[in-house]
């Protein structure tokens, strides 16, 4: 019988997960030292060593399937980026990438508990630590499955350190094959891979950060010596100005700064016949 006692004091020597080392300690017939071995040897050992490094490269990545209709944005991260250019590590996260495409992960729990080749995604990435010899982090996963009449798209810049998921909403199954529409869904991502809005509409900007900067605004006017009722209307601007910055919709088009990317959606749906929305969008960048 494994008592708690030994799993305790397995866990005090390598610092691994509880049910590795209640695991191996079951293998070894409750041999401390050969569990030790075993996790050495899978590499748990060494990686529960290694969770506390900073590991703020690695890859971005993402799936769309055939259809656009589904789609995933995900984050593995290593230690430096010596690693995160390694062809190995590049193909490892690709792997995950797509045993995930073809899952229904729908948030970063289930994506870590997909079970791939025989054992987990989280253990999978545990195993490779040993190998890799750094500590490699699945930090962040999207999953957006459209809507009817949605699309779903992504983007990869600067070689896997931003990354863009979007859903842009259709009424007319024909637009999503049209070349405006697929220039329209580039451009999109490509703005919010520049711009990092940090919401889709004023809705999305939650109320807490939107009083601290009024608060912000308010004491740089506070020895302004202005009327009240001045410095009420100029915070008004500056506020709105906020929202024109961090606000996807509100935000003036990268390519076309005099344009909003509200109005850029009802010119494009004007000339295909149809109405646009963007539905949500996932900007990923890398160790943020």
């Amino acid at each position: 019988m494994i008592t708690a006692s030994i799993v305790k004091e397995l866990r005090d020597k390598t610092s691994a997960p509880m049910m590795d080392c209640k695991k191996v300690l079951t293998e070894t017939n409750g041999d401390l030292e050969a569990s030790i071995k075993l996790l050495r040897e899978r590499g748990i050992m060494k990686s529960a060593k290694m969770s506390d490094r900073a590991a703020n490269e690695g890859v971005i990545t993402a799936r769309i399937n055939a259809g656009a209709t589904s789609g995933l944005l995900l984050e593995v991260n290593c230690e430096t980026d010596f690693v995160s250019k390694n062809e190995s590590f590049q193909a490892f996260v690709g792997d995950i990438a797509d045993a995930l495409a073809t899952s229904n992960a729908a948030d970063h729990d289930a994506a870590l508990a997909h079970q791939h080749d025989g054992q987990t995604i989280e253990d999978t990435i545990k195993a490779k630590v040993g190998e890799v010899g750094e500590n490699l982090q699945f930090r962040k996963y999207v999953r957006y499955d459209a809507a009817s009449g949605g699309v779903v798209a992504s983007y990869i810049h600067l070689g896997g350190k931003v990354g863009v998921l979007i859903e842009v909403g259709t009424t007319k199954p024909e637009t999503a094959g049209t070349d405006t529409f697929k220039e329209l869904i580039k451009d999109l991502t490509l703005h919010i891979a520049a711009s990092a809005p940090k919401g889709l509409s004023r809705e999305d900007i939650p109320v807490e950060i939107v009083d601290a900067e009024r608060e912000i605004f308010r004491a740089r006017l506070a020895d302004s010596g202005k009327p009240e009722n001045i410095i009420e209307n100029i915070l008004k601007g500056q506020v709105a100005k906020f929202f024109a910055e961090s606000c996807f919709l509100e935000q003036g088009f990268v390519k076309d700064p005099d344009i909003t990317i509200a109005k850029l959606l009802e010119a494009k749906g004007k000339e295909l016949g149809d109405t646009l929305t963007v539905t949500r969008f996932m900007r990923f960048g890398l160790g943020e």
